[in-house]
């Protein structure tokens, strides 16, 4: 047996023994099928050892996935026992090299590849488990495959692309260096710390200047297909298994963008749009497969993307909010064993991560040497130029090479993407002896330990800051929700956590022209928390959140909107309170954000003027109209401005609802009154006039009791006093009848049309002497005689509110 195998020590004791029986059972048939060959004799003079016994019962009672790795390929299983890791890992690699030379169709590299992937999982799990390699030779050898596996299937689909003609190469030229497009390894992977069953993160890019099309398929079509492609040769699960589980989802702005992008649209998206979070994962981003002079010179572009020699102060805070997002509690947290979570939990891997990074947005850009991919080495230089302590590196480190080996003994359980420690008793037993450990007592005091270390020095690391983090996990970056952000949401009072989720990750990525300026998006993320608990108490959290979405959309900026909000905690919650409960004046603010300046005016919340110094102040404002379009525009700018101000008033109860309907009412008078003349003259200018005394405009219902609400239409009827037949005065006379309803019909439209501003009333006409069947504009003697001949009881009960509000005395 290989060297570092052959102590029985340095395997587990046993975890399942039904497990293991059956593995055994298996194995043995095995050996008695193929008793001959020389990998079987090989392998009984292992399994007489006692070392090698060891070995077989920890693999077979501890890992079903690595037990059949093993017996799915017995003569490798065979070879990396005798022989130890790293020649086994040779020797997978050459059979790799040597499989794929003689591969031409897709189906036979998905197979070659898998099966080289389980080669290579037993040997780094067996190198793992016994101890035979440190975590960086572990994670970094993950990595190696993964980056090979990848240059393999992209050299594949290049040759394929060539051989339809789509891609030309000139002879000599390697495929990978010459076509343009390449992919970059992100998070782990970039890092070379993939864990045992970590998806790979990539993003595909490529530059339509030097990739070698021949223009029977547009760039983008082709690298579009290219890189799906490659996402199912290496992701598509097959009677062989799977390669990697491929996300493509941390490129710039993934709901938008394509699945390859350019080069250039990458750089603008970055440098225009790009978050500190997505500073924070190019730390680790490097070269995975393709061109490489094309992707050292984009990483180059990027550096001061990445590493800033100033930060200014919403910068900093930016950094610090989203430390904060993720819910570190000062002086202790949440940590427990069943079921905890090491890696995005309290105390877990993520937190030692986050750590790092921070750091190294903050201070990377005066300090080269911080500009590691490596969270080992990033702790080593930063407690090399003092940022902290040795002793904060030397207990993070330790914490976490001590939660990565936990998370790989997960994993290599059933091959599954869990980060959550068991939650029944006899699995986190059998996890505890996987281990080492001789008891599930000590494995919990070990656990508890590990994490409480992380979370503490976690938490300290902006002690100095103020603690925004809100209710819980508030994590809007990276590709899946964070299943603590669902939580969190769903408590706040959200139902669609998963909705709310890609709205807010949205705005976070610019796509309104309100929040494309950096300094806005880093207002927004501190004011998170807030803004989410402000809409999660509301009515209607959910209708609020997707009315304030609306809202930011038709923002023309938001850096003064988000700053107004930020020195003024309070206009957020009215904010809330509108978008939650009342849609119109979400809609008004929506049309007329500016309304929050008014708002925030000393005389906001102070009562309604009453109607002379109404009629006054819409006097002065039309008095600067050009024409009858401008008349229109700010007669509803102003007439929504004050029924703004009423519902806001009616929603925080700041009047007698009496007081504020007659406000509404007399709102309505003063706008009809003064639109209508200029309604009149436009008659004029065409027809003359058709007496002296014009049109009476009479208001029922709630306008003529004024009992308004902010949603009333205006009931009127239209009366005016002579010879129906009488013609106007002008050179294109009317009849009085034609005349007045034609006068009637044009001030329905200016008071209903919609204009820029909106509109200003919806006008309801039905109670006019036979409804919709009757006559738009009616005369007083033909309205006299209907009432005393015709009319229904109700329609006398509607007259005993009828009032006239425009009219010649």
């Amino acid at each position: 047996m290989f060297d570092s195998f052959s102590n029985p020590s340095s395997w587990p004791s046993s975890g399942d023994s039904e497990s293991e029986a059956r593995y055994q059972e298996r194995w043995g048939s095995l050996l008695q099928r193929h008793a001959l060959e020389d990998w079987a004799v090989a392998a009984k003079a292992f399994q007489k050892k006692e070392a090698g016994a060891a070995l077989l019962r920890s693999l077979f009672s501890s890992s079903p996935y690595l037990s059949d790795c093993a017996l799915s390929d017995p003569h490798f299983f065979t070879l990396l026992v005798n022989e130890g890791p790293e020649a086994a890992l040779a020797a997978s690699n050459q059979q790799l090299q040597q499989d794929f030379d003689d591969s031409r169709d897709k189906a036979t590299v998905m197979r070659v590849l898998r099966r080289a992937k389980k080669r290579v999982a037993l040997t780094i799990g067996l190198a793992d488990i016994s101890g035979s390699w440190p975590l960086e030779r572990v994670t970094g050898a993950l990595s190696e495959f993964a980056a090979e596996a990848t240059s393999l299937a992209l050299r594949h689909l290049l040759g394929e692309a060539a051989r339809r003609e789509e891609l030309s190469f000139q002879e000599g030229q390697d495929p990978l260096q010459a076509c343009g497009y390449f992919l970059l390894g992100m998070g782990k992977l970039g890092a070379a710390e993939l864990n045992y069953s970590s998806d790979i993160d990539l993003i595909a890019l490529y530059d339509p200047e030097k990739a070698p099309v021949t223009g029977k398929r547009h760039h983008q079509d082709l690298f579009v297909r290219l890189t799906r492609d490659l996402g199912q040769i290496l992701d598509e699960r097959t009677g062989d298994g799977y390669v990697f589980r491929v996300d493509f989802r941390l490129r710039p702005d993934p709901a938008a963008m394509p699945l390859a992008i350019t080069v250039q649209a990458a750089e603008t998206y970055y440098e225009s749009l790009g978050q500190n979070w997505e500073r924070a994962a190019m730390i680790k981003a490097a070269l995975l497969a393709g061109d490489s002079d094309l992707s050292n010179r984009f990483l180059k572009a990027l550096r001061p993307f990445v590493w800033r020699r100033n930060l200014d102060f919403w910068a900093i805070q930016d950094v610090h909010s989203i430390k904060r997002q993720i819910h570190a509690a000062k002086g202790g947290g949440e940590i427990a064993v069943e079921g905890h979570n090491i890696k995005l939990g309290r105390g877990g891997i993520r937190e030692i991560e986050f750590f790092v990074q921070t750091q190294q947005l903050i201070f990377g850009g005066r300090h080269p040497e911080l500009r590691t991919r490596s969270t080992l080495e990033g702790l080593e230089r930063l407690a090399g130029i003092e940022l902290i302590d040795r002793r904060a590196a030397e207990e993070l480190s330790r914490a976490y090479r001590d939660l990565r080996r936990l998370e790989h003994r997960l994993q290599m359980i059933a091959d599954k993407q869990t980060h959550s420690l068991p939650t029944r008793k006899e699995e986190l037993e059998r996890l505890a002896r996987f281990l080492g450990f001789d008891g599930p007592e000590d494995f919990r005091i070990w656990v508890l330990a590990t994490l409480g270390c992380v979370e503490r020095h976690y938490a300290a690391l902006f002690e100095e800051e103020p603690d925004l983090a809100g209710p819980g996990n508030l994590v809007f970056t990276g590709g899946e929700p964070d299943p603590d952000t669902m939580k969190t949401l769903l408590e706040l009072g959200f139902h669609d956590g998963e909705r709310v989720y890609n709205l807010v990750k949205g705005w976070h990525h610019g796509r309104y022209r309100a929040l494309r300026a950096t300094r806005t998006r880093q207002i927004l993320t501190e004011l998170m928390p807030t803004l989410l608990t402000a809409f999660g108490a509301t009515a209607d959290p959910d209708e609020a959140i997707v009315r304030f979405d609306a809202f930011l959309r038709g923002l023309p900026a938001g850096v003064q909107l988000f700053s107004m909000i930020y020195s003024n905690p309070s206009l957020l919650n009215l904010i809330a309170e509108i978008m939650g409960s009342a849609p119109a004046l979400a809609d008004r603010l929506s049309n007329r954000p500016s309304l929050l300046d008014a708002v925030l005016g000393g005389d906001f919340f102070d009562p309604i003027p009453e109607k002379p110094e109404l009629e006054a102040e819409l006097g002065r404002l039309l008095a600067t109209a050009r024409d009858f379009q401008d008349i229109l525009d700010f007669s509803r700018r102003w007439t929504n401005d004050r029924r703004f101000q009423v519902g806001v008033q009616l929603l925080r109860h700041s009047d007698e609802i009496t007081s504020l309907t007659r406000s509404l009412s007399e709102i309505a008078d003063v706008t009809i009154a003064a639109v209508y003349p200029a309604v009149e003259q436009q008659i004029v200018e065409a027809h003359g006039r058709a007496d002296s005394k014009g049109l009476a405009v009479v208001a029922l219902g709630k306008l003529g009791a004024r009992e308004m609400t902010p949603t009333s239409d205006l009931d009127l009827v239209f009366l005016y006093d002579c010879d129906p037949n009488a013609a106007s005065d002008g050179v294109r006379p009317l009849a009085a009848s034609q005349y007045y309803a034609r006068l009637g019909q044009r001030l329905i439209t200016a008071l209903s049309a919609m204009t820029g501003e909106g509109l200003l009333y919806e006008i309801d006409m039905r109670l006019r002497p036979s409804g919709n069947a009757g006559p738009l504009a009616l005369s007083l003697t033909g309205f006299e005689r209907y009432q005393t001949s015709e009319a229904w009881t109700w329609e006398h009960m509607a007259l005993t509110r009828a009032r006239v509000i425009a009219a010649e005395p």
